[in-house]
């Protein structure tokens, strides 16, 4: 029978990729540099494969490092949730938690359902509103924790996920090729919604800003009903959605980056179980269909330059 898995190993292989060196993960896991060297040659011999590879004067994951990356990350939480059932010294409190809402759509039920289990003595309290308002209430101290688009020109986070952005419309409604492109997206202060516009404006494609809100559902109602164009996040995309791609015109955007910001004086015992949760989710997070695959089609488009605006939506 093959000997078990490491979990100290592990913990060690996690904090060098989450900190991103051998030497500040030593200070995290409380080792010498050369402890953690050990520990990942021992790693690497009891699985077989190299880890990491030398990258200039730092290390990079290999191949086989990425595959047990999500692996480690699942025994470790799966560990963590084990010791937390039998300890009789649980967890107890408030922590409020803000979110924009397409992000509580998509990422919050596995955050929520996982933390409850492992900490039933904690209530949370949980905000949805638009990133920019999420910043301003963890200025005031109104919020523990606050899950936001990352956009460093504007508030400091921690990068706790990065994912493709897509130009999606719909799946059953093509759109005029001879018309402005419509668009559903936040209002101005929105990064996706700059970003979106950027490109069309260095496209040279005209467009017509028809639906602005802070509500993913209302941004997702009007892609569905062929009515706009949007741009969202690889995992947002859903069934009746198809990518619009440099095939069809549309020129490409750079990736999201999801933030998490912390709230200074927070117990680091409530901070380290609800970071852990959500590193841990947002790793296990699959895109809700591979861009190509939604409807079985893809599409794009092209660009002009134009602006208006009627309504307005949306929590980016």
């Amino acid at each position: 029978m093959s000997a078990p898995l490491d979990i100290d190993q592990l913990h060690t292989f996690i904090a060098i990729i989450d900190t991103g060196s051998f030497t500040k993960a030593a200070d995290r896991v409380f080792k010498t540099q050369s402890a953690v060297s050990m520990q990942m040659r021992r790693l690497e011999e009891r699985i077989g494969k190299q880890l990491f590879a030398k990258d200039g004067r730092g290390n990079r994951l290999t191949t086989e490092g990425e595959k047990l990356m999500n692996y480690a990350r699942r025994i470790i939480r799966l560990n963590n949730e084990a010791i937390a059932a039998f300890d009789d010294n649980r967890l107890e409190g408030t922590l409020r938690i803000g979110t924009p809402d397409d992000y509580a759509d998509r990422y919050m039920p596995e955050i929520i359902g996982r933390f409850a289990k492992t900490h039933p003595n904690v209530e949370l309290y949980i905000v949805c509103e638009p990133s920019v308002s999420l910043a301003e209430k963890m200025a005031r101290g109104e919020l523990d924790i606050a899950l936001v688009t990352h956009n460093p020109r504007q508030r400091i986070s921690d990068v706790v996920r990065t994912e493709p952005l897509c130009w999606v419309g719909s799946a059953n409604h093509p759109l005029k090729d001879d018309a402005p492109v419509p668009l559903a997206v936040g209002r101005r202060d929105c990064l996706w919604r700059q970003l979106a516009c950027s490109a069309l404006d260095a496209d040279g494609r005209e467009y017509q800003v028809l639906f602005t809100s802070w509500s993913s559902t209302v941004i997702a109602a009007a892609i569905l009903a062929g009515m706009a164009v949007s741009v969202l996040p690889e995992s947002a995309l859903r069934p009746g959605m198809k990518v619009l791609t440099a095939a069809d015109g549309f020129p490409p955007l750079p990736p999201v980056q999801i933030g998490l910001m912390k709230r200074p004086g927070l117990s680091p015992s409530l901070m380290n179980a609800i970071t852990d949760h959500i590193t841990a989710c947002l790793d296990n997070i699959s895109p809700a269909a591979a861009p190509g695959d939604l409807d079985g089609e893809v599409k794009t488009f092209r660009q002009s330059r134009g602006r208006s605006g009627q309504l307005m939506t949306t929590g980016w």
